[in-house]
């Protein structure tokens, strides 16, 4: 049974990394003493290890320890006798080249449907979807596809911001974004504000967290859903 959380961030504003999810976290690893964690998407550009060294102190103090994929010579085997799986934040662009130059992505796809539980964070709720094209990075480096896991029909856009009303920024907006999106594909987008994240189960898709996500779907109009809705339609 899959076992997923597709969070929008690993830090909401003023806290520490993971401490809004650290309650779900306990009971999402409750079978495993030791996480396997993917630190190749590098948030501002830190090497594996110190990214791995940061997130050790979260998990610690839920009695899990943490090691870096980095730090095993075969990665597929790695993936498959995991017992507990997280992505973390940085540059999606990164993140998906990493994936497919050590062969990992579809070996990950595996172990996660097959049961592994597994928790992505910004960059890696991106890989959640059908496809990274509606990550917020800039594109540093070429990934061999944009193509990602698939475990939910649909793409994500994590820290998902509103229009601010009478702001003089004159770029575009994320939903401005999403619609140009859609101009070209017509899977549904999530908008995925911070400190709200999915959570599947099995084959129940739901939105957990504080806040409404905004839904985007392909020549409709966006509207917003409460948490503790089911996804399973969102297609």
């Amino acid at each position: 049974m899959k076992s997923i959380i597709i969070a929008s961030t690993s830090t909401v504003y003023g806290g520490e990394p993971l401490e809004y999810l650290l309650d779900e976290l306990k009971i999402h690893f409750k079978n495993t003493e030791e996480i396997l964690f993917i630190p190749y998407a590098r948030p501002s550009g830190i090497s594996h290890e110190e990214y791995t060294r940061k997130i050790k102190k979260p998990f610690k103090s839920i009695g899990k320890s943490v090691k870096g994929i980095h730090e095993f010579k075969d990665t597929k085997k790695a993936l498959k006798e995991a017992k507990g799986i997280y992505v973390g934040g940085g540059n999606t662009f990164v993140l998906v080249s990493q994936l497919y130059k050590n062969n990992c992505i579809n070996v990950l796809k595996e172990v996660i449907n097959n049961g592994t539980p597994y928790l992505g964070t910004s960059a890696g709720s991106n890989i959640c979807g059908l496809n990274m094209n509606t990550t917020n990075d800039m594109p540093i480096v070429y990934p061999p596809s944009f193509k990602t896991l698939g475990l939910v029909a649909f793409n994500i856009n994590p820290h998902y911001l509103d229009p601010i009303e009478g702001s003089k920024h004159m770029g575009e907006t994320r939903e401005t974004r999403i619609k140009e999106f859609h101009k070209f594909n017509t899977q549904p987008v999530i908008g995925l504000r911070e400190g709200s994240f999915i959570e599947v189960k099995g084959k129940d898709i739901i939105l957990r967290g504080n806040l409404e996500a905004r839904i985007f779907e392909y020549e409709k109009e966006a509207y917003e859903i409460k948490t503790n809705t089911f996804l399973n339609e969102l297609k």
